[in-house]
């Protein structure tokens, strides 16, 4: 091997070492991580964003720790009730690491850790209320959750943001069984609702009648006054036209004779009541027709035949 040949392997080598060394040596650490640095093994120091240099070969750099806020979601996890009902409750944990050093000391993998308290602190909590309130107090139980977590997660370098329930599914049979009340209680409303309709209705319809009735009472009394004193206007116009003719008694006659086919109207008139004064009145009229003087002797009646004579027999027609 020739001397140049070792030459050029020599360069190499110094050129590869001295990369290799500047690698070890210049660190850049991005926007929003940080880096804990160990000097022969030990904690050393925390580097923050932008250009640090490092002792090749004493200090090593751990793997970089993203600083900004997470979000992980974790499996549904079978809880029990405390009315004995299995619901699967699905949970997501908004968290930050706040002490880079904590969190890479004090706990192997924080987010393990976080999933596995958080299953148990949802089994405790969920554990002491039944199905009804779990459903309907999701509030309660994510702040309950979160003082938990955030307490035993502060030591760690962790801070719990926020905690919150994804889905609480109740067991198929419970499923149907709330549908069927829901159903029933929207019936339940339905029918409430169409009663209350109907009594309106029936309340409005009625006090309608009643006012049109009102309206037609006094509609029919008001008719009545005015037809009465349509009559006795002319009641009185016509007493005041006879009074302003002075009529004869053979004018009263004459109309006496104009009422009878009024009188004899109908099928249920049997019987006539003719006034004294009607036979006067036409007994006037037939002298005014006849123009017989009212003072003329009447006729005198045939004479009757003796009492002591008897009646004639008519004739037989038989032989003497």
């Amino acid at each position: 091997m020739s001397s140049s040949i070792i030459a050029l392997i020599i360069v190499l080598a110094v050129f590869f070492a001295v990369v290799v060394t500047l690698a070890k040596t210049v660190r850049i650490v991005p926007q929003a991580r940080a880096g804990v640095v160990e000097r022969l093994g030990r904690y050393s120091r925390t580097l923050n964003p932008g250009l640090t240099i490092l002792v090749p070969f004493v200090d090593r750099l751990r793997p970089l720790i993203d600083l900004r806020e997470q979000v992980v979601s974790f499996p549904p996890q079978p809880v029990i009730t405390e009315d004995n009902l299995v619901v699967n409750i699905d949970s997501v944990i908004y968290f930050q690491v706040t002490d880079p050093k904590a969190a890479s000391y004090e706990i192997a993998n924080y987010i393990q850790a976080i999933e596995q308290l958080t299953v148990t602190t949802l089994r405790n909590v969920v554990g002491g209320i039944d199905l009804e309130d779990a459903l309907t107090s999701r509030e309660q139980i994510n702040s309950a959750l979160r003082g938990v977590l955030d307490e035993a997660t502060g030591k760690w370098g962790v801070r719990v943001n926020r905690v919150e329930l994804k889905a609480i599914d109740p067991p198929p049979s419970i499923k149907d069984s709330m549908e069927k009340q829901m159903r029933a209680e929207r019936e339940k409303r339905a029918t409430i609702l169409t009663a209350e309709g109907f009594k309106q209705s029936s309340i409005l319809t009625a006090e309608g009648e009643k006012q049109s009735a009102v309206l037609r009472a006094e509609g029919e009394a008001q008719a009545a006054v005015v037809r009465a004193d349509g009559e006795a206007k002319a009641i009185q116009r016509v007493f005041q036209a006879i009074h302003d003719g002075d009529p004869d008694p053979r004018l009263l006659a004459y109309q006496y004779l104009q009422a009878l086919p009024n009188i004899a109207k109908g099928d249920a008139n049997k019987v006539w009541v003719i006034p004294a004064e009607l036979t006067g009145a036409m007994g006037s009229l037939a002298q005014a027709f006849s123009r017989i003087p009212p003072d003329a002797p009447k006729p005198s009646a045939p004479p009757a035949a003796a009492a002591d004579e008897p009646p004639a027999l008519p004739p037989t027609g038989q032989p003497g």
